[in-house]
């Protein structure tokens, strides 16, 4: 029953993956999240990695959506390559966690985009400061 399901959305998901994306990206935030998958019959903990991008407008899309066994440098930079294949010319902050490596996979690809490296879980007080740059940055 979800193998018929899942393969009734599969042309629409292919589609989203590969749809063209904006020339440029005011922020763009790249983490993950620890869901429970079920793999071959057993339930495993795994990380789905998202990525979201901030249009110069202000508004938030989801531009990918990624379960890899591994994160990695490496990873990260096939993710920056495959923006650059979907017409992301420019991405004027990102913002990502402390992965060795991560900004420079990001400037292998983008090389004049600043990389933030968030140091804190996302929480109320962290919140409440990303609320205040975004309306600071809304200018941009």
């Amino acid at each position: 029953m979800v193998s018929v399901v899942t393969e009734a959305v599969m042309d629409e998901a292919r589609a989203w993956q590969n749809k063209p994306l904006e020339p440029i990206y005011a922020i763009v935030y790249f983490d993950a999240l620890r869901v429970k998958i079920r793999d071959e019959g057993v339930v495993r903990n795994k990380s789905v990695y998202l990525t979201i991008g901030m249009r110069c407008s202000g508004h938030k899309e989801v531009l990918g959506l990624r379960i890899e066994q591994t994160e990695g440098a490496k990873f990260w930079k096939r993710v920056m390559a495959e923006f650059k294949g979907r017409g992301v010319g420019d991405m004027l902050i990102d913002v990502v966690d402390g992965l060795k490596g991560f900004p420079e996979a990001i400037n292998a690809i983008f090389p004049d985009t600043p990389t933030s490296i968030a140091s804190e879980p996302c929480s109320a007080q962290s919140n409440i400061r990303r609320t205040t740059f975004r309306r600071d940055t809304k200018l941009v």
